[in-house]
């Protein structure tokens, strides 16, 4: 065999390889973006615009998840919490800064209970943006709102806010948003519709 085409085939398996790699680098990316949605382009900014950083963070997320035993709930838990949830609702005309705490503290309770560790925003934060990602930015708005609510600064309309933001994570958490819809659309809220 001359030399011109050994040469040739070592550049056309490099090629190849390339290419191969290019797919396979495009193929993770387009599926760190439709699992992590509007959480990919949040991971890009933090690091500053390197993608390969960022995304790098959200594999070690994807990781540590999958060590996680997350759970649904029985149907007698899941009905305890919805029940809970509605005591909450319900407060809230004439305890809107008691009903946003308690909003908090039912979703974090949820969150451990469904396996997810609740220990720090931040790690909650990362933990829930594996499967939780479309329902994130209504955990840190009420989140902020509810700091802000701890330190009497919060005013109701952004206490309501932060029910309804609380209420799409709940919902979702709770793993039974058909029922849940389907009660609420009977129910109706006392501080406003999402």
């Amino acid at each position: 065999m001359s030399t011109g085409i050994v040469i040739a085939i070592i550049a056309l398996a490099v090629l190849l390889v390339l290419i191969a790699g290019a797919v396979w680098m495009t193929m993770r990316r387009r599926h760190l973006r439709q699992r992590f949605g509007p959480e990919y382009d949040r991971a890009l900014d933090a690091d500053g615009g390197d993608r390969l950083t960022a995304e790098r963070e959200l594999r070690a997320r994807e990781q540590r998840h999958r060590k996680l035993d997350i759970k649904e709930l029985p149907p007698g838990a899941r009905e305890r919490y919805a029940e809970e949830w509605k005591g909450a609702e319900e407060r809230f005309v004439d305890q809107p800064r008691q009903s946003v705490d308690e909003a908090d503290h039912l979703v974090t309770q949820l969150m451990g209970d469904r396996g997810y560790p609740t220990d720090g925003y931040e790690q909650q934060v990362r933990d829930l943006s594996v499967e939780h990602a479309g329902t994130l930015e209504h955990y840190r708005a009420a989140h902020e709102v509810n700091a802000r609510n701890k330190d009497g600064r919060a005013t109701t309309e952004e206490l309501r806010g932060a029910m309804v933001h609380y209420r799409a994570l709940f919902k979702e958490l709770l793993g039974d948003s058909r029922r849940a819809e389907h009660h609420h659309q009977h129910r109706g809220t006392r501080y406003g519709a999402a």
